[in-house]
């Protein structure tokens, strides 16, 4: 749970800068949209060694595999409602004086936050998934390491519970994401 948590903080630290420079600037768009669809094309799994060749062993490699992977549905989640901010409401904001800051601030983050926090609720559900890909390839000692062990011995049973419980991490960071919408739309 911690390279998930770490690769999501890692993931969602710059997911969300590049999204908002994507959405809000054309040229940055042409010049990084191509890149970033690019880099959904290679599979984790093998982007697992390259890691620990180029960063070592440990939490660090693994969170950044995690953060690869929740990159993606926040970025596109983030460009998504950034974009279809009524354009009305910025223009009005716009001759009402309001600045840069009080603009993102105030109205675009708001506006947007729902799209974010889907971006963030799916991003969390792939960082388990990242983990345990990781720690297939890299080792540790997480449910992914023991889903390796489980493999060789033939641990059927041992398999389908760690299985149910990665399940239940992924379910159980849905609904804490989930929750935080809600408690944000109450405001």
């Amino acid at each position: 749970m911690w390279e998930a948590l770490a690769g999501s903080g890692i993931g969602i630290g710059v997911a969300l800068p590049l999204g908002y420079l994507i959405a809000r600037s054309e040229i940055a768009a042409a010049a990084l949209q191509p890149y970033v669809a690019a880099s959904q094309a290679m599979p984790a799994v093998a982007l697992a060694p390259l890691l620990a060749l180029w960063i070592g062993y440990g939490l660090l490699p693994i969170a950044v595999l995690c953060a690869l992977l929740v990159f993606f549905p926040i970025l596109v989640n983030t460009v998504l409602g950034l974009r279809s901010l009524d354009p009305d409401v910025m223009g009005a904001a716009r001759v009402d004086g309001v600045g840069w800051w009080g603009m993102l601030w105030y109205i675009e983050l708001p506006l947007a936050l729902p799209s974010v926090l889907a971006g963030v609720r799916n991003g969390l559900t792939l960082s388990i998934t990242g983990a345990v890909v990781g720690e297939f390839v890299m080792g540790g000692d997480g449910l992914g390491q023991l889903l390796s062990v489980q493999r060789q011995e033939a641990d059927t049973i041992g398999l389908f519970s760690t299985l149910v419980m990665l399940g239940l991490l992924a379910a159980v960071s849905y609904g804490v994401v989930r929750l935080v919408e809600r408690l944000v739309q109450r405001d």
